[in-house]
């Protein structure tokens, strides 16, 4: 994998040399180079992930088992005789709606038999004294009705650490009682079956000490939910396989939906406090990948389970909630680069689980280059004489397209591959309709993002932003013409200056750009079109990008839809 992805940076270098050398390489020529190179990484990490992932799953006899060895059959079965803590981390969430997920969660475990080696604990750190008051009556009502023996609630007096402090916190005053913890987002669901398994494998893996399972998104009304996870859906499931083939046992962590040993997490996990003050110091924020490298010096692998399972999650239901979050994302994986100096701590760590942290870095590190090549474009063209290596640019242009779209085509590739897959997803009317939407979408919302990012590490650079623990919007809701406009006007603006500069040089290159320009250009009207109801309604009458579990519920979902109907009709 090293291997491929240096050839493939390689080859993209050599092109952008030739290319800006046609008739002598300036600054421009120089400035693209560099921005090419910074883009590179990460697409080519995608596109062998993906190309791997596809091979794994339909080029190889047992190819899962090559990336997930644990997986090989038989597979663990019998009773569970550990005991699991199932645990909802919550902030100033509605608490009706995070506590019939854990409900149903518990619901599915009980008829399944198992249901009494699991404990259910909901960690709060809500700070909103109402929003404290209802937590605390529906979770006494919940153990009325259940029994308060298996069902357990506290709420810390401040958020001291965010979310990993909390999980600390159980660890530390009530750790000693569990064998493995399963620690649930506020929007997560999972079904007994995929707990089940996952415990069991566990407990027969005794050097396991993270096992995350492949988590995806429930079935949304929201338009924008529902396109974004339905390209996420098939669109990871290559792209997973591929990174947990080389990742090995320094795999990742994404903070829930995984089950973890107690034991070596509270003895080995405890994060570092950064040096320095905000917004790169202090504590650490995307915490979960640091738990991962940590258990792993530790000792404990840390594996996926890189197949599709009853482990949910819910999306943004708007582009402005999904760019605020991405943001988040951003303060707490840039602060690695600071983890990485903390003396001792890099040089401790397995090579792998180094790069992983470098890899969570290229994430965000590497975006400004995106909106910058753009803005060069126009002086390249400027640049260009009439010898210009047309064929050439268009060559490196449709390359780097093509390694973008990779986990993407992969995973349309892997639905028409499998027996059944197209079915599951409505037909191939619906799927190849519902691909078309969501290649379109994805295009505009990558050009969305970008912007947002690139403006939010400026802010960062500058110290203007410090980190917060916010509820998250759940639920859909229309964005109108100020909220979106306040929201994205840089990128209307960005967008139409490089168009109109585009235009006057080169016209016929406007039209090469309309693809990645549009997104700047449409942003408002998108993030309006796509939050507005009526489409997430026609959508759902359509079937459009429809996830398999809107055709055929799980029995969790049903559990969760019956829950979720008596707590309206109660209310």
């Amino acid at each position: 994998m090293l291997v491929a992805n240096l050839a493939t940076v390689a080859l993209v270098l050599a092109g952008m040399v030739a290319l800006g050398a046609h008739d002598g390489f300036s600054v421009v020529d120089g400035l693209l180079l560099v921005c090419a190179l910074a883009i590179t990484p990460w697409n080519a990490i995608g596109f062998w992930n993906a190309a791997v992932g596809l091979y794994l799953l339909h080029g190889r006899r047992r190819g899962i088992e090559a990336a997930a060895p644990f997986l090989a059959p038989p597979l663990p079965e019998g009773p569970i005789t550990a005991r699991t803590a199932i645990l909802l981390t919550v902030r100033n969430e509605d608490p009706s709606r995070a506590l019939a997920r854990l409900k149903a969660v518990k619901a599915d475990l009980d008829l399944s038999g198992h249901g009494g080696a699991f404990d259910f604990h909901v960690l709060s750190d809500t700070s909103r004294p109402e929003i404290a008051t209802a937590e605390e009556a529906l979770v006494a009502a919940w153990r009325a009705q259940e029994g308060a023996s298996r069902i357990f609630y506290r709420r810390r007096a401040d958020n001291a650490g965010f979310k990993a402090g909390n999980i600390r916190a159980f660890c530390t005053d009530a750790g000693e009682r569990y064998d493995f913890m399963l620690p649930l987002d506020a929007d997560s669901l999972m079904g007994a079956d995929t707990i089940l398994s996952m415990v069991r494998l566990m407990a027969a893996y005794p050097r396991l000490g993270i096992l995350q399972s492949l988590v995806v998104g429930l079935p949304s009304q929201s338009a924008f939910g529902r396109i974004f996870q339905f390209g996420m859906r098939h669109g990871m499931r290559s792209y997973t396989l591929g990174a947990s083939w080389w990742a090995g046992d320094c795999g990742p962590f994404w903070g829930h939906n995984a089950v973890i040993r107690v034991a070596p997490f509270r003895d080995a996990c405890h994060l570092p406090e950064l040096p320095g003050g905000p917004p790169f110091g202090g504590p650490v924020l995307s915490h979960d990948q640091v738990e991962a490298v940590l258990m792993r010096r530790a000792g404990y692998e840390v594996r996926v389970l890189p197949v599709e399972s009853e482990s949910y999650e819910e999306n943004p239901p708007a582009a402005t909630d999904f760019v605020g979050r991405d943001l988040r994302w951003c303060l707490g994986n840039l602060q690695y680069l600071r983890l990485l100096t903390v003396p001792g701590l890099a040089a401790s760590l397995q090579p792998m689980s180094r790069f992983q942290l470098v890899w969570a870095i290229l994430m965000f590190v590497t975006v400004p280059a995106h909106p910058t090549l753009l803005a060069l474009l126009p002086l390249a063209a400027a640049e260009a004489g009439p010898a210009y290596p047309t064929g050439l640019a268009l060559a490196l242009y449709g390359g780097m397209m093509a390694m973008a779209l990779l986990p993407k085509l992969a995973g349309v590739a892997d639905v028409l591959l499998t027996t059944g897959g197209v079915a599951r997803y409505g037909g191939a009317l619906r799927f190849a309709g519902s691909v078309a939407v969501e290649l379109v979408f994805s295009f505009l919302l990558s050009a969305i993002t970008a912007m947002a990012v690139t403006l939010e590490m400026v802010r960062l650079l500058l110290g203007r932003v410090r980190a917060s623990w916010r509820a998250q919007a759940r639920d859909g809701h229309g964005v109108d013409f100020a909220h979106a406009a306040r929201a994205f006007w840089p990128q209307t603006v960005f967008g139409l200056a490089v168009l109109v500069a585009l235009l006057a040089v080169q016209p016929v290159l406007a039209l090469w750009a309309a693809p990645v320009l549009a997104g700047y250009v449409l942003a408002i009207p998108f993030t309006m079109a796509t939050a507005d109801p009526r489409l997430g309604r026609l959508c759902v009458r359509l079937g459009l990008c429809a996830v398999p579990e809107e055709f055929r519920p799980s029995r969790v979902q049903r559990l969760l839809a019956g829950e979720s109907f008596e707590a309206r009709r109660a209310a």
